[in-house]
């Protein structure tokens, strides 16, 4: 059986600012560093830094004066922001520069009040951060039918932002912005929020499900970047598998495959990509 493995699989930049960030912050305050929320979506990294001493906090109340707390890569919520400077914790802040640059764009478009319609996950905590930086009404939306609903109950005179969660599907988001943008015209401001290394992974997977026989991906099942590159595979038709680790691959499931496909989410590490590599290339 011959793997393929994608090139833009594993760590994007934004990850890799993020841990570098908190490596820097153990160094200096060990066994006093927490992250508000997992730093990243990937339990295997987790379990690393809590070996170190690194809580995750689930609240910004549970910080302390004494405490250097990172923020996530996924950035966080303005009110949470301000509580942890009331408390007087250290904080450093990791949020990926594609989702900060994306909180201050939506910031700027909406400072007039226009509404915020934003592409993505509503229960995501990337989504939740930029939601707190609209100043006008905001909808998360996640079907072309919803953006409808959304653009038939603006008012005439209604002015509406346009944003998608820096992870979400581009060809998708896409399709949505031709749509409301055909139909609203200057009414609608649209903001380019996907990142880059999203888009490269998307487009990588999509060309690697018409080459292979089946798709491993590797990563967290709570990383939304991750489950989407499998449902990616998944809508060409190609058999797509999303695991944590190798030991969850079975030898039978590749019985009949002679060509598998290999990628990786953005917050996955490059030791367990090549293990999962390894492990294909043993059966």
């Amino acid at each position: 059986m011959r793997v393929m493995r994608a090139r833009n699989a594993g760590f994007c930049m934004g990850v890799a600012l993020a841990l570098h960030k908190l490596d820097e912050a153990v160094a200096a305050a060990p066994g006093r560093v927490a992250t508000l929320g997992a730093i990243i979506h990937n339990p295997q990294v987790l379990a690393e830094y809590a070996a170190k001493g690194v809580r995750v906090l689930h609240s910004a109340d549970e910080a302390e004066p004494d405490m250097t707390v990172v923020v996530r890569a996924h950035g966080i919520p303005r009110k949470d922001e301000a509580r942890l400077s009331a408390i007087g914790a250290a904080v450093v802040d990791a949020t990926c520069p594609r989702v900060k640059k994306a909180q201050i764009s939506i910031a700027e478009a909406t400072a007039n009040g226009a509404e915020l319609w934003l592409y993505g996950d509503a229960e995501h905590p990337e989504v939740r951060g930029l939601l707190s930086y609209a100043s006008g009404p905001k909808r998360v939306f996640a079907t072309g039918a919803e953006a409808t609903c959304l653009r038939d109950a603006l008012s005439p005179d209604g002015r509406a932002v346009l944003a998608a969660q820096t992870t979400q599907d581009r060809p998708m988001f896409d399709a949505l912005r031709k749509d409301l943008v055909a139909a609203m015209d200057n009414r609608l401001i649209v903001l380019d929020t996907i990142c880059d290394a999203t888009r490269r992974r998307q487009q990588e997977t999509l060309i690697l499900a018409d080459q292979v026989d089946a798709l491993v991906v590797v990563g967290g099942r709570a990383s939304g970047n991750t489950r989407r590159l499998a449902d990616i595979a998944a809508g060409r038709g190609v058999p797509a598998l999303l695991v944590e680790t190798g030991d969850e691959l079975e030898p039978a499931f590749f019985s009949s495959v002679s060509v598998v496909g290999l990628t990786a989410g953005a917050s996955t590490p490059k030791s367990i990509i090549d293990a999962v590599e390894q492990r294909l290339l043993d059966f």
